[in-house]
């Protein structure tokens, strides 16, 4: 079998366990933002790969994975979409150099820990490298897949937002699918059943804060002799889930922002500027929650109140009237106490 029709076999396989759980993926978002988006960016990464496999007619080996490469890092959507481009990249790397299995999974591991300027276990960066020290140990891809199990199934350990949530890592999940998928084709096994959908997420899991930051920004910089780590020195002042990966000639660059038009004029600055994407996350978090209600008819709906911290007997009665669920005195040199102010009753 030639390497071109093993990397379609492999891609399609992969792209096809993840795609049939992109929603529960999706359900399970809640970190680093609960938008509900991380089926839908690993997948529509995955896609970008298979496209390109079923287009180029290249069978040299190292030529089809710059392919590869290249079109994971182009098609690379939101926060798990970009790691998951550098898992590619990494795995891509130690193919390259006709590496076991066991380099294959630890150079995939390396490259998503080096994308992530503070990786956060209990995410897709824990799950790739307990695969990855599990190829270690000599293990066959049954193995590694029921390891990769457990490591999605630890992640609440590892995360507090996830534990308070009842979830596990979306990111995790999804990459999960696409490790049962490649081992499948390997195998020639048939896709075993899909995980079950989550029938039941627990209230925390579908009442979740607004992000601190609006906007998901997303482009790619293209350019001679991109600078990757001055780039990134001038984007982290914007916001936070900042990724910039890439190579000297091309980059993608995902962050959260309030200020998406400061983000790409860095861009314009450094190269010319494609792909760009840009996502309301808070928009994104109410539709979750609201699709997830839906889907769970016996979830109560979120309960919010209006607490109005007055000065005067006047502005207590306006506020009074109009329907203020608690009223603080307070005022100028008369600042409430938070416990006075932001206590709740359970429900």
């Amino acid at each position: 079998m030639s390497d071109l029709t093993l990397a379609r076999e492999l891609a399609h396989a992969a792209l096809a366990s993840l795609e049939r759980s992109r929603q529960r993926v999706d359900d399970l978002n809640v970190y680093p933002v609960p938008d509900g988006d991380t089926g839908t960016n690993m997948t529509m990464t995955a896609r970008a790969v298979v496209e390109e496999l079923d287009q180029t007619d290249t069978d040299e080996r190292v030529a089809l994975l710059k392919q590869v490469t290249r079109a994971a890092l182009m098609g690379a959507r939101g926060n798990s979409g970009v790691i998951l481009s550098q898992i590619i990249r990494g795995a891509a790397e130690a193919l390259g150099r006709d590496e076991t299995l066991a380099e294959v999974f630890r150079s995939a591991s390396d490259a998503a820990y080096r994308a992530v300027r503070q990786p956060v276990e209990g995410t897709m960066l824990s799950v790739i490298r307990e695969l990855a020290e599990e190829a270690e140990s000599g293990a066959d891809l049954a193995q590694i897949v029921r390891r990769g199990e457990e490591a999605v199934a630890r992640t609440p350990e590892q995360l507090a937002v996830l534990r308070e949530a009842g979830v596990v890592d979306a990111g995790g999940a999804g990459l999960l699918e696409l490790v049962r998928g490649l081992a499948s084709a390997l195998s020639g096994e048939p896709l075993p059943e899909a995980p079950p959908k989550t029938a039941e997420l627990a209230v925390e899991a579908i009442h979740q804060e607004l992000s601190r930051y609006r906007y998901c920004t997303t482009f790619l910089i293209e350019g001679d002799e991109l600078d990757a780590d001055a780039i990134e020195s001038k984007l982290e002042q914007l916001g936070d889930s900042l990724l910039v990966v890439g190579d000297r000639e091309a980059l993608k660059v995902h962050v959260h922002t309030d200020e998406p038009g400061r983000a790409l004029a860095i861009g314009t600055a450094n190269g010319v500027i494609d792909r760009v994407e840009i996502a309301n996350m808070h928009e994104q978090t109410v539709q979750r929650e609201e699709r997830l209600l839906e889907a769970v008819p016996d979830a109560p709906a979120a309960q919010s109140a209006v607490v109005a911290v007055v000065a005067g007997e006047g502005n207590r009665l306006l506020f009074e009237s109009l329907g203020a669920t608690r009223i603080v005195e307070g005022g100028q040199t008369m600042n409430p106490t938070r416990s006075s102010c932001c206590r709740t009753t359970p429900t």
